[in-house]
């Protein structure tokens, strides 16, 4: 009976668990609050968040992804990562006025969730019980406001990443319960605050990449629980504080790249945790303390480059047990080589740097166990011990039978000085090393050798070329049949197209990369970092050791064509243009993955950045102003010019869309997808870029709608076209697009766009611009252009040097020259309006020459009489064949006149 009883409470017991239990998970799934209900979806709609993360219908505490509540009450609100909805992302801003409903709101992260604008100064006096705010990545601009001091729960801020400007508020010292302060990568300015002496329970303290100057605060040794300081990148000036050796918990210590003097205080040996040390790029001097790194047992990364230390090397800090990566490069240390070196016993992963320092002396047997390492520039001698790793930097040192080294002038004026012995590279006497001697005499050998062997290859070139000129001459009219504006014979003139540094490959292609370095910036490749799907590869985000972010493409050959990135290898090569993407470096080690590195855009591509909201508040301008976007044409229209005009043969981009002019920190303009390029079919010109372009047959034409093959020039023109209607327009997606759609968007686009009258491009101008009598002018001109470049006909297509031309002279193509008042054209004037700005490209039907010809002087087509250039004074000669020349260029004048004139009759 006893046994019965105990069972049934033993039941009773568990049950009310079993309730209490049930009580509390409803009361966490559901939201209590009416009013934090309305603000929640308030905030939803002024967020753009979009309905697969908050459904509008169902429970926002159990089934809205990012929000946590607590007895009923949201408590967490995170949208870091989130997608907008379309409208958002048209009208993105700092629409948060609904947070200030959330009394109980302990964590707000919307990292990475673009808020343009300034932070409310509310947020300080209403969101009390705040702990986190993450904000990192959003966009934000302007001040930093006093009122966040208010926020006395407040354990983590988190601005970095962004465009904050002015001085730190002092009220940020309030914040004593304070645990991770960042507010790196801003435009913020001034001193520390004093105030910062009173955040004690700081754990990590980032204030890099701003522009902050003075002294650095010896009260940051008061943070005992730091752990991370980083002030890097500033102008912070003075020497560094002896009171940071304090701060024993501190693991990472960055002050590179600021304006520090004095010497390395030995007191920062106190540091005891510290695995990274970094004080390179500023003015340090001196002798380094032995006893500092004797005691650093833990240190990981030592980074001292590019300071005035000198003296020898301490050997403690050679010999640090846990050292991985050395950097004392750029400084004045001396001392033999031999000390240091042969004292290594670290992990094969270890690098160390000691270039461009005064170390000298020879290598022991004892070098051949050494990891990567970088002795270059400096004044080693002797030999190379037998089996030394290939991973070894030796350039520029005094060495025997290694090359480019320095002269024995420069060997034995150092030895010297300092009363040491030099061994004349092995040789007697005064002489240059012989190897050196060697290769000079081979290589006049070898230059008289190819001096007569190119002078006769030339004088054969000649001829052939002198038979092809009269041969073609004399089949003018069969040479127009094929094509015309699209094939044609090398532009007289120097050949040699190509800029005189483009010879270097090795400045041009970057440097290369190890695999796993750039393995390890990417996150093993994560999807996080994937930034699109490209048809040559897909491109991944990644952060460089610094912080410099960069743009990896990953080719996979077996999946994608193997030419795909030895296209853009060798264009790079051999061409150069400020208007090309530019390239970083490569790695190709790899057997299935060819990894290409290029330098970050900040801005995208233009389909990204064409409806990008600006931060200014009071115009609301939801796009990119009409100056940037006649700078992006411009941009755009001198890279393919390049390629075009400037490159022997010219090459073809084929890739012409918004998606492939990408826009640098100031909207410069970079263009991107080189994998395509290829060399201009027909051209008859042979150079290394084209055979290489040209040998395999998947590099051939191709059909189009634009009614040309992709691999002319005047394919390239046509999709030019389309992106400077989407610059006038404001739509999105016609430059990447020819199906039937575009296709009837063209046509009706084109049927509002006239020479006779400028009102009618207002039916097509993006709404979202605002523009004045004079750039309203510009507008149409750029859609005059446009039309010209959409020509059916490909041999009516202006070439991009003219249309560039164009662009830069916006109102020559609707206004005439010859009125200072610069009112527009007259009817009688008009149809001479494509030869005043793109020049006479066209020679009459008996003497046309082929796309892209070009006179000794430059200029494009007929040399007219008394006319310079495009633009000269001169007389014109307007004959009606000349009439019937400007025409093909555009069309559209000689039609509307013969209209006007029936309905004049």
């Amino acid at each position: 009976m006893e046994e019965a009883k105990r069972l049934v409470l033993l039941l009773l017991q568990v049950l009310i668990v079993l309730v209490g239990i049930q009580c509390s998970v409803a009361g966490q799934s559901s939201l209590n609050s009416g009013a934090e209900r309305i603000a929640l979806l308030d905030l939803r709609s002024s967020l753009g968040i979009r309905s697969r993360d908050w459904p509008i219908k169902s429970e926002p505490c159990r089934d809205w992804v990012g929000i946590q509540c607590k007895n009923g009450r949201v408590t967490g609100i995170n949208v870091s990562g989130f997608r907008r909805t379309r409208s958002g992302r048209l009208n993105p801003g700092f629409s948060i006025d609904s947070l200030s409903n959330f009394t109980f709101l302990e964590s707000f992260n919307a990292s990475g969730f673009a808020l343009p604008g300034s932070i409310p100064y509310w947020v300080g006096l209403r969101l009390g019980s705040l702990q986190v705010l993450d904000l990192r990545s959003s966009s934000v601009s302007g001040p930093i406001p006093d009122s966040l001091g208010n926020l006395a729960r407040l354990s983590a801020l988190y601005l970095g990443n962004n465009k904050l400007v002015g001085n730190v508020p002092d009220s940020l010292g309030r914040l004593v319960q304070l645990s991770v302060l960042d507010l790196s990568s801003n435009l913020l300015t001034g001193l520390i605050p004093d105030d910062f002496a009173l955040l004690t329970n700081l754990s990590r303290l980032d204030l890099s990449e701003n522009y902050l100057a003075g002294l650095i605060p010896p009260s940051l040794g008061n943070f005992s629980r730091l752990q991370c300081l980083n002030l890097s990148d500033n102008s912070f000036t003075g020497s560094i504080p002896v009171e940071l050796g304090n701060i024993s918990q501190l693991v990472e210590l960055s002050l590179t790249k600021n304006a520090l003097s004095g010497s390395l205080p030995v007191e920062l040996k106190g540091l005891r945790n510290l695995q990274r040390m970094e004080v390179g790029d500023n003015e340090l001097e001196g002798r380094l303390p032995d006893g500092l790194f004797s005691r650093l047992n833990q240190l990981k990364v030592v980074v001292l480059s590019g300071n005035k230390f000198d003296g020898a090397l301490p050997g403690a800090l050679w010999s640090l047990p846990n050292l991985q990566i050395l950097d004392v490069s750029g400084n004045n240390f001396t001392g033999e080589v031999s000390s240091s070196v042969g004292s290594n016993n670290h992990a094969s992963s270890s690098f160390f740097n000691l270039s461009n320092n005064q170390f000298y002396g020879t290598l022991t047997s004892s070098f051949r166990n050494s990891t990567s390492i970088d002795l270059s520039g400096n004044y080693i001698q002797g030999k190379v011990p037998d089996g030394s790793p290939n991973s070894v930097m030796l350039e520029l040192n005094c060495l025997q039978d290694v090359s480019n080294q320095r002269s024995s002038g420069d060997c034995r004026w150092f030895y010297d000085a300092r009363g040491l012995t030099f061994d004349n590279f092995g040789v007697q006497g005064p002489t240059q090393p012989p190897q050196t001697e060697s290769v000079s005499k081979k290589s006049k050998i070898w230059i008289y050798i190819l001096v007569g062997i190119l002078g006769g290859i030339g004088f054969i070139t000649i001829w052939i070329l002198m038979i092809f000129l009269v041969l073609r001459k004399c089949n003018r009219t069969i040479g127009n049949q094929r094509g015309g504006a699209n094939v044609g014979p090398v532009p007289e003139g120097d050949s040699s197209a190509v800029p005189k540094d483009s010879t270097s490959s090795a400045s041009v292609t970057g440097e290369p990369f190890k695999y796993e370095q750039l393995l390890s910036i990417t996150g093993r490749f994560n999807e996080t970092n994937l930034i699109k799907h490209g048809h040559s590869g897909d491109l991944f985000r990644g952060i460089m050791e610094g912080g410099i972010t960069v743009v990896i493409k990953k080719v996979n050959v077996h999946s994608l064509k193997r030419e795909s990135y030895e296209v853009e290898l060798e264009l790079f090569r051999k061409c150069s243009h400020t208007r090309l993407v530019p390239l970083l470096g490569h790695c190709l080690e790899n057997e299935n993955d060819k990894l290409l590195v290029y330098k970050y855009m900040p801005n995208g591509n233009l389909a990204d950045s064409l409806h990008r909201v600006t931060n200014s508040e009071d115009d609301g301008l939801t796009s990119l102003d009409w100056i940037t976007r006649l700078k992006i044409a411009i941009g755009a229209a001198e890279g393919l010019a390049y390629l075009h005009h400037e490159c022997n043969p010219p090459l073809v981009h084929r890739d012409v869309q918004a998606s492939s002019i990408l826009l640098d920190d100031q909207f410069e303009v970079r263009l991107g997808s080189l994998s395509e390029v290829r060399v201009q079919e027909g051209d008859s010109h042979q150079n290394v870029v084209t055979r290489f372009l040209r040998k395999t047959k998947s590099f051939g034409s191709e059909p189009s709608t634009s009614g040309s093959s992709t691999t002319t020039c005047s394919y390239d023109v046509y999709c030019f076209g389309k992106v400077l209607l989407e610059l006038v327009t404001g739509k999105l997606g016609i430059s990447k697009s020819d199906d039937a759609v575009t296709k009837e968007w063209l046509e009706n686009t084109l049927a509002s766009i006239s020479i006779y009258d400028k009102e009618l491009v207002s039916k097509i101008i993006d709404p979202s611009l605002i523009v004045d009598e004079d750039l309203l002018e510009e507008v149409w001109a750029m859609a005059i252009v446009a039309r010209s470049c959409l020509n059916p006909k490909p041999s009516k297509r202006p070439p991009m040097k003219y249309i560039l031309k164009a662009l830069e002279n916006p109102l020559k193509v609707v206004r005439e020259d010859s009125y200072s008042s610069g009112r527009l054209r007259t009817t009688s004037s008009r149809r001479s309006w494509s030869a005043a700005v793109f020049g006479s490209w066209r020679h009459s039907s008996e003497n046309a020459s082929a796309f892209g010809q070009t006179n000794r002087d430059g200029t494009g087509g007929l040399k007219l009489p008394g006319r310079v250039g495009s633009h000269g004074s001169g007389r014109i000669d307007h004959s009606s064949s000349n009439k019937r020349m400007c025409n093909e260029i555009f069309p559209e004048p000689l039609e509307m006149e013969d209209m006007e004139e029936e309905g004049e009759h």
